[in-house]
């Protein structure tokens, strides 16, 4: 009996994850509305600066990285949403509006820890790689030397895809 009341205890303690999951959704509407927020602002400035005729130095890298910015923002939103779907369907249970619709249901079924893992692990890598073109859109480069380790980084980041890419499609 004491076995069995420690077991009911010990299943019933998973819905202490529903406070990851309900944060989880919190933080992600969060970024979603700042990241939205910056891509009003950077059209704010855009259209200021084309009502008023002036063009600032360096405009076209702080609209891009602006945009890139909420990208960035975006992008991880959707690893709190992920985080925040996948445990909820491996510790609570399954989201049943998602079963009526198997199209949809591909992006966001969880079946295991490893699949909750590799999608977020891809979501991050390409928050990763949104954040370097960021950083590389204000760097000035001074000399052969700095573009060369320019192409060079920007083919590390195309191999790492083509091979982030590639994981998880064998089975």
């Amino acid at each position: 009996m004491l076995e069995r009341l420690f077991e009911n205890g010990l299943w019933g303690s998973r819905f202490m994850v529903i406070l990851a999951v309900i944060f989880g959704l919190i933080g992600a509407i969060a970024l979603f509305i700042v990241a939205s927020f910056d891509i009003y602002d950077t059209a704010k400035m855009v259209l200021n600066v084309y009502i008023n005729h002036e063009h600032p130095q360096h405009f076209h890298e702080d609209v891009v990285g602006g945009i890139i910015g909420a990208v960035d923002l975006y992008l991880i939103g959707v690893v709190m949403l992920l985080f925040a779907f996948g445990l909820y369907e491996l510790f609570i249970s399954d989201i049943d509006p998602a079963k009526g619709n198997e199209k949809e249901n591909k992006i966001l079924a969880i079946h295991s820890l490893d699949q909750l893992k590799d999608k977020i692990s891809k979501v991050i890598v390409m928050v990763l790689v949104v954040s370097f073109f960021q950083k590389v859109g204000h760097t000035e480069f001074n000399g052969a030397l700095e573009m060369l380790y320019l192409a060079l980084s920007i083919t590390a980041v195309s191999v790492g895809l083509y091979f982030l890419g590639k994981v998880g499609h064998n089975h």
